[in-house]
């Protein structure tokens, strides 16, 4: 297939689905973190019409969409107002719209749980197909991820752990992006993905597509 995951500069998910032969590439405002010539530099809506079979959307903006961030809406962080956080937001909006409406065949996209605002901005919004957690793939941590499909299954746990106990300092480690501390790149700690996950995505959506074509 050709595949462009979008909003993304690790090549974690992009080096995964690589890997199984697929003619596929990254996008993001920013360069690619592997230095990667299968990486385009551009605003994602710029190219959701060049002939892609599959899109993944690994982490879009979506401070103002997710639950976390609806206080916000309500009381603005300092230096913001509140019609700034509602902006934002409505921008946030569009760009969910314009992945989840994109005219490709196979649609991916990765959000966190979002709040009433945002579910009624977003163009043919529909419920997250799924939430997974990393330790449903091997990873120890957790991390809460919804993934929004369209002619694509929900993704099966590959090699579910067993999480610690609450309270122990192997909760502590395993909660390490919730707890990642403020900084210039706590953004990239936090949307990263996971090995595992990637490798499930792959093998599970573009395996798929291989076994359909042979």
């Amino acid at each position: 297939m050709k595949i462009l995951i979008g909003c993304e500069t690790s090549g974690v998910v992009r080096r995964a689905f690589a890997a199984l032969g697929h003619d596929v590439w990254s996008c993001d405002l920013l360069p690619a973190e592997d230095a990667t010539n299968r990486h385009i530099i551009c605003d994602i809506r710029d190219v959701l019409g060049d002939g892609w079979d599959m899109l993944a959307v690994m982490h879009p903006p979506c401070t103002r969409l997710c639950n976390s961030g609806v206080r916000w809406l309500h009381r603005a962080p300092p230096g913001k107002t509140v019609e700034q956080m509602w902006q934002e937001l409505r921008e946030g909006a569009a760009l969910f719209s314009a992945c989840w409406n994109a005219p490709i065949p196979r649609i991916a996209v990765e959000n966190p749980v979002m709040h009433k605002h945002a579910k009624r901005l977003i163009d043919g919004y529909q419920a997250p197909a799924q939430t997974v957690q990393p330790w449903w793939f091997g990873e120890p941590a957790f991390k809460g991820t919804s993934f929004y499909l369209r002619n694509l299954s929900a993704l099966v746990a590959t090699n579910r752990l067993t999480p610690p106990a609450r309270g122990t300092d192997e909760h502590k480690k395993w909660s390490a992006v919730h707890r990642a501390s403020p900084g210039p790149d706590r953004w990239k700690i936090r949307s990263r993905t996971f090995q595992g996950i990637a490798d499930a995505m792959a093998l599970q959506w573009g395996g798929a597509a291989l076994a359909e074509a042979a």
